[in-house]
């Protein structure tokens, strides 16, 4: 326990800058209950007036959680959530930053990842990670191409790119923990995507799930016993349109098989189905789903930003 300790007071004191005296809720499940114990007794020595609140499971990522605890997080300073299943693209989860407060969630977080990846140097990260996005931001296109396979052209015009770089100090800002991405919403998106890393959900894959994407839509898939086909059963074609291109920064992080590691690993590419409204799309879907790239090539118009995992800044 005095590890996860540690991790949530450099959480709270480098990433989010709690101060004595804020109104601190920690939202966590059973699944993540003695990470969120940490933040609470963390947060309750730094002085914080903490209130600690345990969930149901989710069902999937992207679920939004009971109402009442969105009604909490409209009235704090700080949220942290450590569960299983992902809020960050809820409703929930937008306006609670809308109506001021600052948070961090860290969907799928394990004890491992968190005393691993927690300590690191947010400045540096920071900075990476916002040269990455202006240069995504500045683009109106995106190719991505693999060895294995993926060619895959995205439009990204008159669309802003985001930097999750762990630095929450500011009121209504917000990130992922661990930190380290620049993403996007695309308007749409063609090609082949071979997804050869891991999928929300699913974890490491052992073989490649080839999918067709045209104009912005899942059209068919390939190497799949189910479990892909299966995520988006009965949810409609929000689900399985195109909602994020997203970049990692994270020099810690590595693949794991848990999208909230592996998405973050440095020099990969991950391509994210359904929901994007909390960060510039106008698709509105009941999940939100992350399939990773391992050792992609990007290029940002004509200029090559990846090469085969590599980023060239």
């Amino acid at each position: 326990m005095r590890r996860l300790k540690r991790a949530a007071q450099i959480a709270l004191t480098r990433s989010l800058g709690l101060k004595s005296g804020e109104r601190l809720v920690v939202v966590t499940d059973r699944f993540c209950r003695r990470i969120g114990q940490a933040f609470f007794t963390e947060g309750r020595r730094l002085g914080a007036q903490v209130i600690l609140v345990e969930m149901p499971p989710l069902k999937e990522h992207g679920n939004e959680p009971p109402p009442i605890i969105a009604t909490i997080l409209k009235h704090c300073d700080i949220f942290v959530i450590p569960t299983l299943k992902s809020i960050t693209h809820t409703k929930a989860r937008r306006e609670a930053n809308l109506y001021g407060a600052r948070g961090i969630t860290l969907p799928g977080i394990t004890e491992d990842i968190f005393v691993r990846t927690i300590p690191i140097d947010y400045k540096k990260l920071h900075r990476l990670t916002l040269k990455l996005a202006a240069l995504i931001t500045g683009a109106r296109k995106a190719r991505i191409i693999s060895d294995i396979g993926t060619d895959l052209y995205l439009d990204l015009s008159h669309r802003t790119a985001h930097a999750d770089t762990g630095l929450v100090t500011k009121p209504g800002s917000f990130s992922n923990l661990p930190a380290g991405e620049a993403y996007i919403a695309p308007i749409s998106a063609d090609g082949y995507l071979v997804i050869d890393g891991s999928i929300a959900s699913i974890g490491l894959l052992r073989r490649p799930i080839k999918v067709w994407i045209e104009e912005g839509k899942m059209k068919e898939v390939e190497g799949d016993r189910g479990r892909f086909r299966r995520l988006f059963e009965g949810l409609g074609p929000a689900a399985q349109t195109v909602g994020e291109l997203g970049v990692g920064t994270n020099q810690k992080a590595r693949l794991v098989g848990n999208i909230l590691e592996d998405e973050k690993a440095a020099g990969t590419v991950h391509i994210a189905f359904g929901d994007n409204l909390g960060f510039g799309g106008n698709n509105s879907a009941e999940i939100h789903i992350d399939c990773l790239i391992k050792k992609p090539t990007l290029y940002l118009d004509d200029k090559m930003i990846i090469d085969n995992g590599n980023i060239l800044l």
